[in-house]
């Protein structure tokens, strides 16, 4: 996304409505506007984001065509065959964003803490359900680690999607479910649903009496959600690097942090290497997940 004497850049994402689209957009009206710019949003949508990325993989790299996705990119490469490989078919521009996540019960529930939904699923091996997207994903994963971490016998019950998730948890039909915050977040404040751990490694800010599943006993375990920007490999560092300084700059506006929060979409804005050696220990780290419950594409 380079200025190209204003001709305009294309930045997509993979799916209309979604939160990498809503950030596509707060960003790029602020960018548009203090650079003078023009910024197509285009949502490319088809298995999962696969397919938006496999496009910004080929574009040209003059720092025009750009990629917001998730950690999906990373995990979608990991437990199938794509036509890119996300650290070496991409340059990896920023960090931007952290999308905090969290283990829900219904509000009637027994379970008040995380050590009670344990508690019964060791008593009950295999009756308690945490449900959530899936059958693959970071939410499987987090499972996987959460029911290695307890040696507890749960199950897993996937979704097509979170919104079904939280309706089966809202109806009784599961006993959890484990899910962005923004998901269930008018739930909770409503009383609807409890959170009985944050999967994020630190506290959720609007939820600062709500413990992470580390602090639950559980040590280093974390379950992530974010966003970041990324251009076709082979990218000009100097793009980069001024790709890099507007999407901070953006991220830093009080304004569009205000929005951005409000979508619980926290800002991060680590660029340049220390992205690029954030994603090469999260590739391992899905990895090692990935193979130990062998976890297959959703």
């Amino acid at each position: 996304m380079a200025a190209d004497d204003n001709n305009g850049q294309d930045c997509r994402s993979s799916s209309a409505g979604g939160a990498n689209d809503v950030l596509a957009r707060v960003l790029a009206e602020q960018i548009g506007r203090a650079q003078g710019i023009a910024i197509t949003i285009e949502n490319r949508l088809g298995a999962g984001g696969i397919i938006g990325a496999e496009a910004v993989s080929r574009a040209a790299p003059d720092g025009n065509t750009l990629l917001i996705d998730s950690n999906s990119l990373l995990i979608d490469a990991l437990a199938q065959k794509t036509n890119y490989h996300p650290l070496t078919s991409f340059e990896p521009i920023c960090h931007l964003v952290d999308v905090p996540t969290v283990i829900v019960v219904n509000g009637a529930s027994p379970y008040r803490r995380l050590a009670d939904l344990i508690d019964a699923a060791r008593a009950k091996p295999r009756e308690i359900t945490l449900a959530s997207l899936g059958p693959g994903g970071t939410f499987r994963i987090g499972f996987e680690r959460l029911r290695r971490a307890a040696s507890v016998d749960m199950t897993f019950v996937p979704y097509p999607g979170i919104a079904r998730a939280v309706n089966a948890l809202l109806g009784a039909h599961v006993s959890s479910v484990f899910s962005s915050y923004s998901t269930v977040s008018e739930h909770l404040n409503t009383g609807k649903l409890r959170a009985l751990a944050a999967g994020s490694p630190t506290r959720i800010e609007p939820l600062p009496e709500v413990p992470t599943v580390a602090e639950c006993g559980y040590p280093d375990y974390e379950v992530d959600q974010w966003f970041g920007l990324w251009a076709p490999a082979k990218t000009p560092n100097e793009a980069v690097s001024q790709l890099a300084g507007w999407f901070t700059a953006a991220l830093q506006t009080p304004e569009i942090k205000r929005k951005l929060v409000a979508q619980a979409l926290f800002p991060v804005g680590i660029c340049a290497t220390g992205f690029g050696s954030y994603l090469r220990k999260k590739y391992d780290e899905y990895g090692r997940a990935i193979r130990e419950a062998n976890i297959e594409a959703e």
